[in-house]
């Protein structure tokens, strides 16, 4: 802990003031600044070089490199509002560039760099960015698959051997606002200007953003785990609370060490005072992250907070159980994107201090984070729940989020009404409602109005997921309203169904998916009634007998709960479809196409 910064949100107790919440945010960065005034030396970032070596930024160079970046952006030609997209992977250059960005009130656009290709030019189509600041690998991509073609003006390279056909380089860029500032004169200014990476205006000076209006700070997309991602609005007032929330989940104090292996974080972790380490990872397939690595790190720094999704905390916990691997600086593990495997939980916590705190987070790009429950909680009653069919518990509502589960309804919602609020225990649609709830998607106003509902001053968020309140408070999800099965017995739902299966030895993780039978059209206008499939993915490399008997024992746990008796088929596919950002979304459809054609060839058990 770093002296001098207590109560640095404010109040004594952390919490904030509307007013105070949109001046703090008004610098994404502001506690950056904080930390290079007064522990300059202190080191903000590591990043691996790939050596099994990393490189070291101060807040102090931090602060000087946002100064830097924002100056030469500035003569760059960018201005309050101008929408830049952002692809430069976790580390210094990334936190200073959002800083640089935040500084001169333009608006970074931020897309996951594992959304498929196509998807990522229909994104930039519909956003039309002016700028674009990446790293070679994403210029190039933007040129061969014509990202932002008719809206990007302004393509800047940060770091690596560019072409000239990319853009302009970062580093030329802030060498001309440099000389531009020593006023050289005109003719070599000129010059210097018009090296044949475009034209720039000559401007050093930071425009600054209005601070009485309320613009739009940040656009996110979403995953696209259910269909084409959406940009989501962040206004100031937004990202402030999202940080001073976050830091409610991962309790880190200002100067501690903390680590990401999700990108998005990374940044946050930054903007919260954390002194990150960027672990040495593939962010775009983290499947495949060396949990040697991420241990060697975690202990070579001394990492207290870790925060990841489920599949980069599966691989930990099981690196450690089996080389026994203890991780004794680690106080706060949150993971998020995805709900927490009690297996991936009982596995980590015996490697980690008896008083560590192992968190699942759940939200969404459009509200995050909303709930939250601990491990201990998790492996006690709530497990034996989860694992009698009764869904998964995502814990309690954060002191600043309103959620309610509401009457399922198909269509738009435009205001809230008396009686919408189903009681305790009925299952209805999950609703949050709080500083941190977005607005609106970025051209999509018939996805918005489906969205949202507007209740007198404030906009309540639909989550898209069902669920129900226990008598105790406790949030319980049932699954995507999209992803239930709806069959001739009643709907069933992937979070009632699935950790049942996962009670089984040798599952790893399954998927409840719906086939429509052959004869599905000869009733028009008769609603469809498919029939369940549990697509399971298995531990290790079974062969054939041990998949048959894997399935019998699968049938026979689902025969002990009334709900889960109608699934009768079960399929074993080698690795299910994933999103790439979090690796634990299933690609449902995709995989429903695939159970289909194993149904009708007689490939199940």
């Amino acid at each position: 802990m770093l002296d001098g910064l207590e109560g640095r949100n404010g109040a004594a107790d952390g919490s904030v003031g509307p007013d105070a919440g949109v001046a703090r945010a008004a610098e994404l960065l502001a506690v950056v600044e904080e930390m290079a005034r007064d522990h300059p030396d202190a080191v903000a970032l590591r990043r691996p070089t790939g050596d099994g070596e990393h490189t070291e930024t101060t807040y102090g160079e931090l602060s000087a490199r946002c100064d830097t970046y924002a100056r030469a952006l500035a003569y760059g030609g960018l201005r309050p509002g101008t929408r830049t997209c952002l692809m430069v992977p976790p580390g210094a250059e990334l936190v200073a560039l959002a800083g640089a960005l935040s500084r001169i009130g333009a608006v970074p656009v931020l897309i996951d760099p594992g959304i498929a290709k196509s998807a990522v030019k229909a994104c930039l189509e519909r956003v039309a960015p002016e700028a674009f600041i990446g790293v070679p690998r994403a210029h190039a991509a933007r040129l061969l698959l014509g990202w932002g073609r008719r809206s990007v003006r302004l393509p800047i390279v940060v770091g690596g051997q560019a072409s000239r056909l990319y853009g302009v380089p970062l580093e030329r860029l802030c060498a001309r606002s440099a000389a531009a500032e020593r006023e050289v004169s005109p003719e070599d200014a000129d010059a210097e200007r018009m090296a044949g990476d475009g034209e720039f205006a000559p401007d050093t000076d930071v425009p600054a953003p209005d601070p009485d209006s309320d613009p739009v700070a940040m656009l996110a997309f979403t995953s696209g785990a259910t269909g084409l991602p959406k940009a989501v609005e962040y206004r100031a007032r937004h990202m402030s609370a999202q940080l001073r929330m976050a830091g409610e989940v991962w309790p880190l104090e200002p100067g501690e060490v903390g680590m990401s292996t999700l990108p998005a974080f990374a940044l946050g972790g930054s903007a919260l005072g954390y002194s990150m380490v960027v672990p040495e990872m593939d962010f775009l397939h983290p499947a495949t992250m060396d949990a040697a690595l991420l241990v060697r790190d975690i202990r070579r720094f001394g990492v207290v907070g870790l925060f990841a999704s489920p599949v980069p905390l599966d691989r930990l916990s099981r690196y450690c159980a089996e080389h026994g691997v203890v991780l004794d600086s680690l106080r706060a593990v949150v993971c998020g994107g995805a709900s927490l495997d009690p297996r991936t939980a009982e596995r980590l916590r015996p490697f980690l201090p008896v008083d560590a705190m192992v968190t699942s987070v759940y939200g969404a790009t459009e509200v995050m984070p909303v709930s939250a429950l601990e491990s201990r909680e998790l492996l006690g009653d709530v497990r034996r729940l989860t694992e009698a069919g009764h869904g998964t518990c995502v814990g309690w509502p954060l002191r600043e989020s309103t959620v309610r589960v509401i009457v399922d309804t198909p269509g738009p919602l435009p205001e809230w009404y008396d009686g919408l609020e189903v009681p305790p225990g009925t299952v209805g649609e999950i609703t949050v409602a709080g500083p941190s709830t977005t607005e609106r998607y970025e051209g999509l106003p018939d996805r918005t109005a489906l969205a949202k509902i507007r209740e007198g001053g404030r906009t309540v968020h639909r989550m898209g997921d069902l669920g129900r309140f226990d008598q105790h408070g406790r949030l319980w999800l049932c699954g995507r309203a999209v992803q239930r099965v709806r069959t001739a017995d009643g709907d069933l739902y992937p979070e009632q169904v699935e950790p049942v299966a996962h009670t089984v030895p040798g599952v790893r993780r399954s998927a409840l998916v719906g086939v429509a039978p052959e004869d599905a059209g000869d009733a028009a206008g008769a609603p469809v009634a498919y029939v369940p499939v549990l697509c399971v993915e298995a531990e290790g490399r079974p062969d054939r007998e041990e998949r048959r008997r894997l399935a019998a024992d699968v049938l026979a746990r689902f025969d002990e709960f009334p709900h889960t008796r109608a699934v009768r088929h079960v399929l074993f596919h080698p690795g299910l479809p994933v999103d790439v950002r979090h690796n634990s979304k299933i690609d449902r459809p995709r995989l429903a196409r695939w159970a289909a054609r194993g149904l009708r060839g007689g490939r199940f058990r």
